[in-house]
């Protein structure tokens, strides 16, 4: 046998499978793949990676690239001795870094006569409709007129979000957006270990095929020059598993290799049943405008019997918000059980708590929230 099939078996998981034969693939690469901290960018390391980038694309799929790298390729030129910690730093760093890394990129893929267009996103991109559909046009006329998207976080106007998880939640969520059929994540570890193999005994996990594959796991946070880290990277795979998106996690070394055959790293089965796109979104990427706490029995109804949320099961209304808003349900003990769209205003709500259907008048009788616009947490 060879080495890859020592590793991972003679016959290469389903996840595998669809990884290597992806006719749409979204590359995520991490902070410490482009940059160091005194040197600034690698331009030879980024120049390896977009010849893998490039090999996928001549093989015949469509790659957009997901590149990290701002705020680390800023650190040098401004003549700072770590990442900054405070926002304004970070947004300073970036302002600087951000037109380093897109002139890196657009020289690197020159050698090849490929154009690349920058499409910098925040986290509000995607919370609001309107917006998150823009998105979705602008990098799909990019593909359509054979430019390669290589996208990053807006970090220099960027507030929650440039805590975004070190660009990779952002991936999973562009894998969504434009359909992909896999996600790569690419970064300075070569796969999930059950703890920190710098650490001391540390097992590698070549697949994971649902949450029981993941018990035991130890995830830390990011590193000196990215803000993510295998717990930004755990969460960003199952986020792209629930879009039906296969994903590899590999190291940036493995690139090529990565990309060619997907051999190496740990791979992530995507969920049997992709959700919708608005149960997606309404899961992920929305932002949450209030909270309504339910009692013990809208919780099983809701959470376990996937029904919609009735007005007697409501306890109390948090926030301010209207009707075809994302608001979180939340459980006797506090805890987010489900997301949903909301059919009434916060007012409106406060004066139906706890209410059978029959006490309410006939413009009240609807769900508070139908069950085909709920997602449980």
């Amino acid at each position: 046998m060879t080495e890859t099939e020592l590793r991972f078996g003679a016959e290469l998981s389903d996840a595998r499978r669809a990884i290597a034969g992806a006719r749409s693939v979204v590359v995520k690469i991490g902070s410490s793949a482009l940059t160091s901290l005194h040197g600034g960018l690698d331009t030879h390391r980024l120049d390896l990676l977009a010849d893998a980038v490039e090999a996928r694309m001549r093989a015949g799929s469509d790659v957009v690239v997901v590149s990290s790298g701002a705020v680390g390729a800023g650190i040098a030129p401004l003549g700072l001795a770590r990442r900054p910690r405070d926002l304004a730093g970070k947004q300073a760093a970036a302002s600087v870094g951000q037109l380093a890394l897109a002139h890196a990129w657009g020289t690197s893929f020159a050698r090849y006569g490929r154009t690349v267009g920058q499409v910098l996103l925040s986290a509000g991109d995607f919370a609001r409709r309107e917006q998150h559909r823009n998105a979705q046009r602008t990098l799909d006329r990019l593909r359509s007129l054979g430019a390669i998207a290589v996208v990053n976080e807006n970090d220099t106007v960027a507030t929650e979000e440039i805590r975004f998880g070190d660009n990779d939640r952002l991936a999973a969520l562009v894998a969504h957006l434009v359909g992909a059929d896999a996600l790569v994540l690419l970064s300075d570890v070569e796969g999930l270990y059950d703890g920190d193999p710098r650490k001391g005994a540390a097992t590698f996990i070549p697949e994971v095929r649902s949450s029981v594959d993941l018990d035991g796991v130890i995830a830390g946070t990011g590193g000196a020059l990215g803000t993510g880290g295998m717990a930004s990277k755990l969460s960003a795979a199952r986020l792209a598993a629930d879009a039906g998106v296969p994903v590899l996690l590999a190291a940036a070394s493995q690139a090529a290799t990565a990309l060619a055959a997907g051999t190496v790293g740990t791979a992530f089965a995507a969920r049997p049943v992709r959700l919708s796109a608005r149960k997606f979104w309404v899961r992920h990427a929305a932002d949450s405008r209030g909270a309504i706490v339910i009692d013990a029995g809208a919780v099983r109804a809701v959470a376990e019997c996937r029904r919609s949320l009735l007005a007697a099961g409501i306890v109390a209304v948090k926030g301010r918000f209207y009707g075809g808003d994302v608001v979180d349900l939340v459980s006797p003990d506090r805890k987010v059980v489900a997301r949903g769209v909301v059919e009434y205003d916060s007012s409106e709500l406060s004066t139906m708590l706890g209410r059978s259907t029959r006490e309410l008048p006939d413009t009240m009788q609807r769900p508070v929230i139908h069950a085909d616009d709920l997602v449980k947490v």
